[in-house]
This record gives C-alpha cells, structure tokens and sequence, in this order.
C-alpha cells in the first residue's frame, strides 16, 4: 500500500507540472481595441496584435473597433467600450495634464501596454518655388520672412493638427500672424493635402505622416517640394508642450531631401485602463513582445518595432502588469 501510494506521489510530481502547462496554455482572451477608421494602418495593427496575442494564446481574439481616433479612445478605455486602445503620445500628454479637449486629468485611468511606433514625423513639405521666392529654407524663417503663405495641415480633432498648431505658435506663425501676413491655415485630411499643393492652392502642407507616405511623393510627382528642418530650440519647445519626440528624417529618404532633416514625432502606444487586472496586462504585455514580429510584419512601415522601442514610453506609465514583464526580461 506505501508503494502504491508513493508511486502515485511520484506520478503526480510528473503529471501535475503538464497539466499546470496545459491550463497556462489553456488562457484565452476575448478583446476589442479601438483603433480609428476601418482600413489604413491601425486597421493593420488590430490584425497585428490579434495574430500576437494568439500566437502566446491560442483560441484568443483582439477584435479591431472602428473609432474616432486617439483622443475619442481615451474616452473609449475610461467607458470600458474596449479593451485596448490606440493613442497617441501626444494625446496622452493632452489626457494626462487636463488640457483641451479634455476637462481633467485622467492619468489615473489609463496605463500603457507598448509603443506601437515612434515614427510618424511632422513633416513641413513646401513647394520649392515658393521658398526660392521668399528665401526659406528652414521652418523657423517663416516666421522671420512673414510671406503670405497658405499651409494646410490636418483636420481638426486630430492630433496631427494640434502639433502643428503648436509648432506654428512656438515660431511665432500662428493663426492670427499668417492671416495679418496675408496667408492662412487650411484643415485638411492628409488625403486631400497632396492635392491642394498640387493645384498650388497651398504653399506647404505640414502633418505627420511615414517617411515616403504616397500622399507626399504624389506631390512631389508633379511639382518640384523642399523639405523643412526645425531648430533644436523649436524641437524643444514643441516635444515639452505636446509629448512628441525628436526624429531625423534620414538623408535621401527622398530625392529632393538629401540632407537629414530634424523634426519631431507623433508616435502610438497601446493603451489600457489601469484597473486591468495586473495579471491579464501581464500576460498580455508577454504576448505582445515575445510575438512583436506579428506587429511587425504588418506593414512595411512597421519594420523598425523592437522590443526596445515598445518599451521606451514615458509620458504615461506602464500597467503594473506590464512593469512587471519588462523589469524580468531587462526591458525597463
């Protein structure tokens, strides 16, 4: 009878670790992250994410939602109308200060996953007869020239035109100058901008967009552009007061822009409520960064992710689930 009996103990010893590996492989999550229209590339990063999450987790689904965008996501998370959330960093800063559209702080409801990506630039593309004719050659002289220059830059609502704004203002090219120095500021969809610079119904166009976006070569396949640097005190004062980043636009990234060209960076964050259960953002933190080349592979823009760059938030914190994972594997 102790034989049996120790023999049992023994074949439990055995047993019982697969079948604590069976159930930990067992997990599975039912998510919706709310991204923002139904194609482009956060559409991409939904499918992106489901595949990573399924690949630690088999049976799971992250479900891509259609949304307003970064700042209607926040609200979204705060609502628990979804799991997951695409936000800006610069709507981050936006949520976590208080600051408009928003009517408090709301840092203690949202933590963060991963960067998705940290390179969007805000890219100043002006027609280049326009800044022959006027002697700019650098986004600061605009302000210094006062020339009645058209820009147009993204739609209101969007957080691509909040940072231009602010980079306009922090030149001394705001609204109300351009409009005393006979020019204007037009809002636009990225779509529509290529466009309007075409037709010569905007001297510039200022968003942030990929690096060789189709909308920017479009323009510049039909009328001759120069490529805006920005100084580092602008970088400066423009990455304090929205949450973006410095970012060089490599060298011949395109044909007209030989030199690098300095500027700053909307990048996106998976974002998460705080009261996620630690586990849960845990798990899913793992998922995301041991399978990031399912995020990866999405899209050619997207071949830069590392874990590395996932990990490099620091306008909102991380989940605790999240911290946790990446104190482990060295990552914070």
């Amino acid at each position: 009878m102790k034989i049996s009996i120790k023999k049992s103990v023994m074949a439990m010893a055995l047993v019982v670790p697969g079948l604590m590996m069976n159930v930990a492989s067992a997990q599975e999550y039912k998510l919706t992250v709310a991204g923002a229209s139904p194609g482009g590339l956060w559409s991409l990063l939904g499918a992106g994410l489901d595949s990573a999450v399924k690949a630690e987790y088999p049976g799971s689904t992250v479900t891509y939602q259609t949304s307003g965008g970064g700042i209607a996501n926040v609200a979204v998370l705060q609502r628990g109308d979804a799991s997951l959330g695409m936000v800006e960093d610069a709507v981050l800063q936006l949520a976590r200060d208080g600051a408009a559209p928003f009517r408090e702080p709301v840092n203690d409801d949202i933590r963060v996953l991963a960067y998705l990506y940290t390179w969007a630039p805000m890219q100043a593309v002006m027609r280049k007869e326009f800044a022959e004719k006027h002697g700019i050659s650098s986004f600061e002289d605009i302000a210094e020239v006062k020339p009645p220059i058209t820009i147009a830059i993204n739609k209101r609502g969007n957080i691509a035109s909040n940072v231009a704004e602010t980079m306009l203002e922090a030149i001394g090219a705001g609204p109300d100058e351009l409009k005393s120095w006979g020019g204007d500021i037009i809002y636009a969809a990225s779509s529509e901008q290529s466009g309007l610079l075409q037709d010569r119904r905007i001297d510039m166009l200022l968003n942030s967009l990929f690096v060789g976006q189709s909308s920017i070569m479009q323009a510049a396949s039909s009328v001759d552009v120069k490529l805006l640097p920005l100084s580092e005190d602008t970088i400066q004062e423009v990455s304090e007061k929205t949450g973006t980043s410095a970012f060089t636009i490599p060298g011949g990234a395109y044909d007209w822009a030989p030199e690098e060209t300095q500027t700053v960076s909307v990048s996106t964050a998976l974002a998460v409520r705080s009261d996620m259960d630690e586990e849960m953002a845990y798990n899913l933190t793992k998922a995301l960064y041991e399978n990031y080349d399912k995020i990866a592979n999405v899209h050619p823009a997207m071949e830069s992710l590392t874990p590395e760059v996932m990990a490099d938030v620091d306008v909102v914190p991380y989940h605790d689930g999240a911290e946790r994972y990446l104190k482990e594997v060295g990552l914070r």
